[in-house]
């Protein structure tokens, strides 16, 4: 069962029994805002989420995303949380200064 864990929103722990949703639409049904600029369909980076742990229990980048990474707009230790799926087990992550949304309250 995939578990995310959000460092910088005082480490709330999100847990799912889907295993092929994004992130993105696991931390929705969870009613944790995130931003998404382009509605989710992997056209900007406004989404994306750094990895701490767990980058293992993720699958494999998309095309939207090698894309980002090719263009110096993805780091080695980000992905978009529209396209990224939690395959197994836990992932921690943290939300990016530039993605922050102003009327979340963040613990970093």
């Amino acid at each position: 069962m995939p578990k995310i864990v959000v460092k910088n929103l005082d480490n709330k722990i999100i847990s799912s029994n889907e295993t092929s949703k994004s992130i993105l639409n696991i931390l929705q049904d969870n009613f944790i805002d995130w931003m998404h600029a382009c509605g989710g369909k992997g056209r900007c980076t406004t989404c994306k989420a750094i990895i701490l742990q767990g980058e293992e229990n993720l699958a494999p980048l998309t095309t939207h995303e090698k894309r980002f990474v090719d263009m110096d707009a993805l780091k080695p230790n980000e992905r978009l949380t529209c396209q990224c799926i939690v395959e197994k087990g836990e992932i921690i992550i943290k939300v990016p200064e530039t993605s922050k949304l102003p009327h979340m309250k963040y613990s970093d």
